[in-house]
């Protein structure tokens, strides 16, 4: 269902079900549920489905070892569950993650890992030896019956360095154990939107489009791409909008009913960085270490580059966060620390990123003891208005238990019972998964007269729904662009079939050009003249759409325009090889 299609479904007939508000892995979680029972949902997103906090996450897949020491055992066993059944039903995306984490001291932070376990103080300490062989050993016992993935193991010092020599040599031994990573978030959220859109005629979803209370029950939505406003009339409002829910309610509530903050979220930030030593140091593992201060941070390969981070930082306002410079200084600092041999050029730093994680309002000065468990409460509906229960707090890797938890509170208030389970459904492209993937990628080949390079790329990005885009690639005519390892007609599928209305959706979120630092000046407007023709936009608004995206870059991902013109000439030249290798 396209976008007018939507529109004019809510102009014949404005009484939905439930209105989700908030395209996040949360909001399209809990879309995707209620789509899966037959419920006549709307989700509504201001902005592009998983442009915020769901775009900012540091791309692993896990348990959450640290939240052991805050006591929170069950949040720690549900997240390995949900990370256990992505690695099933999502196998395109979600992979095993070797991690190995640098110990620097042996007893240190044992006794007060358990008081804070205990909750009795709130400060951080380095971690030695028996505090993290502890959390280890409690992260296997809690796996011990699925096994997917090898229990953890210690090195001492001498094999530790021999295996990575770049550490730094202060380090007393290192533990491995696997959690997983996930490679196309952003990605993951569009599959699930289309699962829930694909289940039943009556669900549907708008980007870029906003509700605001009225009276009697109604709302008013606005769809900012046409201007359009109309009434929608919800029997229950899920307000999914994570570090912005408070910000949401203002706009769903009368002022005089406002309820109270529920929201206290912090930053992380992260860097890509374009250093093939640098990510040959960590041979295949994420680096899982602390930060001289205690802080947390990662370190791992990520689609040919390395990702480092992060910070947490409180902040106020959700929708202006970006990675300022003495975060980017702290990340360094902190790379150089575990790493001291890592030498890193400012210009190797190829894209930045920040999200705000959506914490529980708290007053704790310490942001690690703040709670990452997550929880549903209903605010009751004022004038006439429709209940509105508020999705507070969670992590990525949660995303499918709490939408169901939300969606199950939702069809009780709506008197429905479910019919369908999402424990084990597997979606988008990780249905049908091959265990060969090279023959899958031949016959594919064989099939659109792709070449098998082709097929294989389409796979490693799209898993089996590669063959949708390759048949509609091999349908029409095609066009090269500047980037080798894309074609005008792969866009095209893109921006027809997934919602594609900005430059930034296309660049940022369907693809992973910007962020792995692979995007030039000359394939901005190669996609923007793409984009812009299957639009039909004008001059004008070609001018207002470069300008809106080389603004996004330099401000919120650290890319000037100078940056991505400089990138011109490597581009070129690898399009070149590409073409005489062809």
């Amino acid at each position: 269902m396209n976008r007018e299609e939507t529109l004019d479904g809510l102009r014949k007939s404005p009484s939905v079900d439930v209105c989700v508000l908030g395209g996040g892995i949360n909001g399209v979680s809990v879309f995707r549920e209620l789509a899966l029972q037959g419920v006549n949902v709307l989700l509504v997103e201001k902005s592009d489905y998983c442009s915020g906090a769901s775009a900012a996450l540091s791309r692993m897949v896990h348990g959450g070892l640290r939240y052991l020491e805050n006591g929170e055992l069950s949040l720690v066993r549900e997240s390995l569950v949900e990370r256990d059944r992505l690695l099933r039903n999502a196998p395109h995306y979600v992979a095993p993650l070797p991690t190995t984490v640098p110990i620097f001291d042996v007893f240190s932070g044992l006794a007060n890992g358990i008081v804070r376990f205990l909750g009795l103080t709130r400060r951080p300490s380095r971690r030695g030896a028996l505090a993290i062989k502890a959390g280890l050993s409690i992260y296997d016992f809690l796996t011990r019956k699925r096994a997917l993935m090898p229990r953890h193991q210690f090195r001492g010092r001498r094999s530790t360095l021999a295996k990575w020599p770049a550490l730094n040599p202060a380090i007393r031994s290192a533990a491995t154990y696997f959690d997983a990573w996930v490679s196309h978030p952003e990605r993951i959220g569009i599959e699930l939107l289309r699962d829930g859109q694909l289940a039943s005629a009556t669900a549907r979803a708008l980007n870029y489009a906003e509700i605001e209370h009225e009276e009697n029950g109604q709302f008013r939505l606005r769809d900012a791409i046409s201007g359009e406003t109309l009434v929608i009339k919800p029997s229950v409002v899920i307000n999914a909008t994570g570090g912005w829910i408070d910000i949401a309610n203002a706009s769903l509530f009368p002022q005089e009913a406002r309820p109270a903050p529920l929201m206290g979220g912090t930053k992380g930030s992260h860097l890509i960085i374009d250093n093939p030593a640098l990510r040959d140091m960590l041979d295949g593992h994420m680096i899982y270490y602390e930060n001289e201060d205690g802080r947390i941070c990662i370190l791992f390969p990520y689609l040919g580059k390395v990702l480092v981070g992060s910070t947490d930082i409180r902040v106020d306002d959700p929708g202006t966060v970006r990675c300022e410079a003495d975060e980017r200084d702290y990340i360094l600092q902190s790379l150089a620390f575990v790493l001291p041999g890592a030498v890193i050029r400012p210009e190797e730093v190829v894209f930045q990123f920040a999200g705000v994680r959506p914490l529980p309002a708290s007053n704790d000065s310490f942001t690690g003891r703040i709670p990452r468990d997550h929880f549903c409460t209903v605010l009751e509906g004022q004038n006439g208005g429709p209940p509105v229960l508020c999705m507070v707090g969670g992590k990525w890797t949660t995303f499918r238990s709490f939408g169901e938890m939300a969606a199950d509170m939702t069809l009780e208030r709506l008197g429905r019972s479910r019919r369908v389970d999402t424990a084990e459904r597997t979606f988008g492209g990780g249905r049908g998964f091959p265990d060969d993937r090279s023959g899958w990628s031949r016959r594919l080949s064989a099939a659109t007269g792709l070449a098998e390079d082709r097929a294989a790329m389409l796979f490693e990005r799209y898993g089996t729904d590669a063959a949708d885009v390759a048949r509609f690639i091999a349908a029409a005519p095609d066009k090269r662009l500047p980037h080798a390892g894309y074609s005008a007609r792969e866009l095209i599928c893109l921006i027809r079939f997934e919602a594609v209305e900005h430059l930034d959706d296309l660049l940022l979120r369907r693809t992973t050009l910007a962020i792995t630092g692979e995007l030039s000046l000359v394939m901005v407007d190669a996609v923007l003249d793409v984009l812009a023709t299957e639009k039909g936009w004008s001059a004008q608004r070609i001018a207002e759409e470069r300008f809106r995206f080389l603004t996004l870059m330099r401000e919120r991902h650290g890319v000037a325009e100078e940056t991505l013109s400089a990138r011109n000439e490597q581009r070129s030249e690898q399009c070149e090889t590409t073409a005489r290798s062809g």
